[in-house]
C-alpha cells in the first residue's frame, strides 16, 4: 500500500482527534509511523492502525475503514486538486474512477494498487462492483459519502453483497436521488 493512504490517515487523525491519538495509534499498533507519500508499505500496517483505532474506539473496523474515507476527502481535494477538475457532482466524479482518477494516481504513485470498480448508472444511482484483494469496501463507503460532502450533496451507500460478509463479491450501490 501506498505511503500516501498512511500520510491521509495520520492528516484525519491529528484533524479530528489531535497528535497524540495518532502517536497511541501507532504505539499500540506496534509501528513507527514513518511513511513516505511515494513508499510502499504491508497492508498489514494499515489493519493494525485500523484493528488499535477499532479497540481504542470499541466500533466495528468497518466503522473505522469508513470514517476515515470520510475524513480524508477534504485533505485528498486539496493535495490532488486535478482529480476534481471537471466534476461538478460525486457521482460524475466516481463515474471517471477507472478511466480518469485511478489511472492518475498510477501515474503519480507507480506500483500503487488501486481497486477496481465495475460501474453502472440505475437512474439516480451508481452500482458498483468493487475488485481489491484488500477487501477494504467499508473505505471506499466513507468515500462516496466524502465526496458527497465535497460537492455539497448527500449519497445514500448500500451494500448489497460484500466479500466481508461471506458473498461472493462486494456490490456497492451509491444514489444520488436525494439531490
Amino acid at each position: 500500500m501506498k505511503g500516501v493512504v498512511f500520510n491521509l490517515l495520520e492528516q484525519a487523525v491529528h484533524e479530528h482527534h489531535g497528535e497524540s491519538v495518532w502517536d497511541d495509534l501507532l504505539e499500540a499498533a506496534e509501528l513507527n509511523g514513518a511513511y513516505t507519500s511515494l513508499g510502499s508499505y504491508d497492508d498489514a500496517e494499515l489493519e493494525r492502525l485500523v484493528s488499535a483505532a477499532s479497540k481504542a474506539l470499541n466500533l466495528e473496523p468497518a466503522t473505522v475503514l469508513r470514517w476515515f474515507g470520510r475524513a480524508a476527502m477534504p485533505n485528498m481535494a486539496m493535495r490532488f486538486p486535478v482529480f476534481f477538475q471537471g466534476h461538478a457532482t460525486g457521482r460524475t466524479f466516481v463515474m471517471d474512477l477507472n478511466a480518469v482518477v485511478h489511472a492518475e494516481v498510477r501515474k503519480l504513485y507507480v506500483g500503487a494498487g488501486c481497486p477496481r470498480f465495475d460501474l453502472q448508472e440505475e437512474g439516480s444511482a451508481v452500482l458498483m462492483g468493487y475488485h481489491s484483494p484488500r477487501r477494504l469496501c467499508a473505505l471506499a463507503h466513507g468515500f462516496l459519502e466524502g465526496l458527497a460532502d465535497h460537492y455539497g450533496e448527500t449519497v445514500a451507500v448500500e451494500h448489497l453483497s460484500c466479500l466481508n460478509a461471506g458473498d461472493d463479491r462486494c456490490l456497492i450501490r451509491a444514489d444520488w436521488a436525494l439531490n
